[in-house]
């Protein structure tokens, strides 16, 4: 019986704390999608992604012209040609299509990697805005509305103290 006074006891105590800590702490919230989007390097590297993703589908159509020429060329020509030589023709089709095909997955894989070696150091940037202004202002916590969900209505949104920051 002891015992169990001692552990109510003692979790009363706890629940208690955690309670006191949980009032102490200052919280904000921020936009981090709206912060990253008005930084001046987002724009230049989305300019970045969409000069490269163009000289991708360029070279993608003028591929893809290639074979398409080829392709009719072989077929008004079959009739004349050996069923060897017509076979041969298929094969160097299919060559191209495939050479097409993995050059699509390359290019849409060096898209990625590139707009992700340029997205991190920004993403870091904004971070560090957002440790030093939180920091600065003493949040305990600093939660993320970016997701289009209000978190908490009462917190202050340090949006426009991290966008002074950064300089924007």
């Amino acid at each position: 019986m002891k015992q169990l006074k001692t552990l109510l006891l003692a979790t009363a105590l706890c629940i208690g704390t955690v309670s006191f800590t949980q009032a102490q702490s200052k919280i904000a919230h921020i936009n981090t999608q709206e912060l990253i989007t008005a930084m001046p390097a987002m724009k230049a590297a989305q300019t970045q992604l969409e000069t490269l993703s163009k000289t991708y589908q360029a070279d993608l159509q003028t591929m893809g012209k290639e074979y398409q020429t080829k392709a009719q060329q072989y077929e008004s020509e079959a009739p004349s040609k050996t069923d060897e030589e017509n076979s041969k023709r298929g094969q160097e089709l299919q060559t191209m299509q495939q050479n097409i095909q993995q050059f699509q997955g390359q290019a849409q894989k060096d898209l990625q990697t590139k707009e992700m070696d340029l997205l991190q150091p920004i993403t870091e940037k904004a971070k560090a805005a957002i440790l030093k202004v939180s920091r600065a202002q003493g949040f305990d916590y600093v939660l993320d509305t970016a997701q289009g969900v209000t978190i908490l209505a009462d917190g202050k949104n340090l949006l426009d103290d991290v966008k002074k920051e950064l300089g924007i």
